[in-house]
């Protein structure tokens, strides 16, 4: 969770920067979510199958999956991503459900979120 200020020089308050904020939520996710915040749910990814996989053709009918998702303090911008991109990339009829796993985080996890995405 991102300090909204750090106590100094006799416990007057000091506000955090931009940059100490960045630095902050780097240190807490091990990528920098800051940015991850702003990249679109929605984005174009290469297709980095090796070439020849690429031409392989599957059964027309194949059988849904439930897609298990664990994660454990995870930013929830990835986290959402992650989720955006298994159903823009998957055939819809091949998605039973998609079930996110919360191994114990112990950071805040955006209760509105979750229930939106119910």
């Amino acid at each position: 969770m991102l300090l909204a200020q750090v106590t100094v020089n006799k416990g007057k308050p000091f506000p955090l920067t931009e940059t100490d904020r960045v630095d902050q939520a780097y240190r807490e996710n091990g990528f920098n979510i800051y940015i991850s915040d702003r990249i679109s749910l929605n984005r174009s990814v290469p297709d980095i199958r090796h070439p020849n996989c690429k031409p392989k053709l599957y059964a027309e009918k194949l059988p849904n999956t439930s897609i298990i998702i664990p994660f454990h303090n995870e930013g929830w911008s990835s986290l959402l991503r992650t989720v955006h991109s298994v159903l823009n990339r998957s055939p819809p009829q091949l998605i039973a459900e998609i079930i996110l796993v919360d191994d114990f985080s112990d950071k805040g996890t955006g209760e509105d979120t979750r229930t939106h995405y119910r």
